[in-house]
């Protein structure tokens, strides 16, 4: 029996993006960080979340591709992953909905990809008029940034 699997789907820009449901602990409103100096260029600050600083990265700027034209923020969401005990805010453009798959719609990501992308790209998945490109949430990150934010 195949094995199945809920995407949070979200988007950035024109792109469809997916995690696994059981990497997601929240989904925020969002609300403008706090920037710190001289932190790397995906960092786009700090928020409180639950009494704790938590770190906010743009995967617009992580994965260097197109924001949407539209800078309305209020439209905005921050996606709340954990990797081991610590906790990461992503900012997305909108959360479209949780989807139901089977793992065989996960097809691979072409070898044109480099290793880094290979490091958080779990594959790609087709869905009805679009492309949904599936992350692992934990590996947005290599080891030596979530270390330095």
């Amino acid at each position: 029996m195949a094995k199945e699997l809920k995407l949070l789907v979200f988007n950035i820009g024109e792109q469809f993006f997916a995690g696994d449901i059981m990497e997601i602990e929240r989904i925020l409103p969002y609300e403008t960080p706090t920037k710190l100096p001289d932190s790397p260029e995906f960092l786009e600050g700090v928020i409180n979340y639950e009494g704790n600083i938590l770190p906010i990265i743009s995967l617009v700027r992580r994965f260097n591709v197109q924001a949407t034209s539209n800078s309305d923020k209020k439209r905005h969401s921050i996606i709340v992953t954990r990797y081991n005990d610590k906790a990461v805010g992503i900012i997305v453009d909108a959360v479209n909905e949780v989807k139901s798959i089977v793992e065989e719609m996960i097809e691979d990501a072409p070898e044109i990809s480099s290793s880094i992308s290979k490091r958080y790209i779990k594959g790609l998945v087709k869905a009805e008029d679009k492309i949904i490109i599936l992350l692992q949430l934990s590996n947005v990150l290599s080891d030596e940034e979530k270390e330095s934010i």
